[in-house]
Formats: C-alpha cells, structure tokens, sequence
C-alpha cells in the first residue's frame, strides 16, 4: 500500500485533502519530519495562504531544502504547486518577490481582476490537458475542477494542462518526478478523486 506523506505547510485545505485521501483508501499522515518525508512512497504539498509566509514556514523547518531533493512521486496543490516555481510576484510587504523552491522555472504572477473576471479565481473551470500523463488517466481533456487562487503560473514547456480565466496560465504542471496542480482535488468531486488516486498509483 502507498504510504502518503502530507507536508504540513499550515494550508487551510489540509483536512480536506486528508479525508478525500482517506476515502479512495490512501495511508497518509500530516507531518513535518524530513526523515518520514523522504521515506514515503509518495508526497504532497498543499497550500492555502501566502507564499511568502509559507516559505517562511518551509525554509524554517528545513524543509525547504529537503523537498527539492525528494526522488519519489511528488504533487502540489494551488499554493504547493506554485512554490515549486522559482519566484512568486505573491511577497512580502515592501518586496516585490518570494523565492519559490526553484524546482520548476518560472515566476508566479497576479491574476488581473475584471469586472466581468474578480479575483480570486474561484468556481469550477476546465483544465484543458496538453499532453498525456498518467495523473490524468481516465480523466476527459477538457474536465472540471474547482479552484481558488489569486496568483498562476505560466504557460511553460512543463505544462501538462492549462486553464482559461482571461488568459490562460498553467492548470497542472510536470517537471521530473515533481507534479503541480492549481485546482484543488480534494474538491473537485470524482475528477479530483481520480486524480488523487491516479498520483497514489505512480510508480515513478
């Protein structure tokens, strides 16, 4: 069975994304030790909040260091996916930059707000897939998922699914063994599930 390693990063989402593990049967536990970080089969970062204030946490407890290293399957989710972008335009008063973990290249930007797009992005809206991989298997190319988020990642060369909100930026990201996805699965009804259940099933 996998054994699932939630990093806590002090995400308002963590219970959530804990019970919906729970219900497609997943083994997982809530911690901040690196020694049962590196020793998991799999590991996910969530996040709800600030980058700046959550890197703060991350480099604070070392695991900042720790999880650029990590060499099993690995998923961030909305804010956890975007720390693993090298910067975040989301920073600190006075500053206009957080350094992200640095494993993905690019820079986290401001969504911008109309009257007829508000921000935060919040509701369902379709990840439009790319490229295949196996965190979507048995997933439409064009399916729903809910997201809440005032910041997104670029269209890159790692992109495995983008979102419209005027404007496109990145839906879900792959870079090695490192997987990002702005949405929250845990909310997403049975799409999310799949998907959770999808990373669980890596082997990679």
């Amino acid at each position: 069975m996998p054994d699932v390693a939630v990093i806590d990063s002090g995400g308002a989402n963590i219970a959530s994304l804990l019970y919906a593990l729970q219900r497609i049967g997943a083994r997982a536990e809530l911690t901040k030790d690196a020694a049962r970080i590196r020793a998991a089969s799999h590991v996910l970062l969530p996040g709800v909040g600030a980058a700046h204030d959550t890197m703060q946490r991350l480099n604070g407890s070392g695991l900042a260091a720790l999880i650029p290293e990590l060499e099993q399957p690995v998923l961030g989710i909305c804010l956890g996916m975007q720390l693993l972008y090298s910067a975040s335009a989301e920073a600190a008063a006075g500053t206009d930059t957080t350094a992200g973990l640095g494993i993905i290249p690019g820079r986290v930007e401001r969504l911008h707000a109309r009257p007829d797009h508000p921000v935060p992005h919040m509701g369902w809206n379709q990840a439009h897939a790319l490229r295949d991989d196996p965190l979507f298997a048995g997933i439409g190319p064009d399916t729903y998922f809910y997201f809440v988020h005032s910041f997104a990642a670029p269209v890159t060369a790692q992109t495995l699914a983008t979102c419209d909100y005027d404007g496109e930026f990145t839906a879900a990201v792959r870079h090695r063994n490192f997987r990002g996805v702005q949405f929250h699965p845990e909310r997403s009804a049975g799409a999310g599930a799949r998907l959770l259940a999808n990373f669980i099933a890596l082997t990679e």
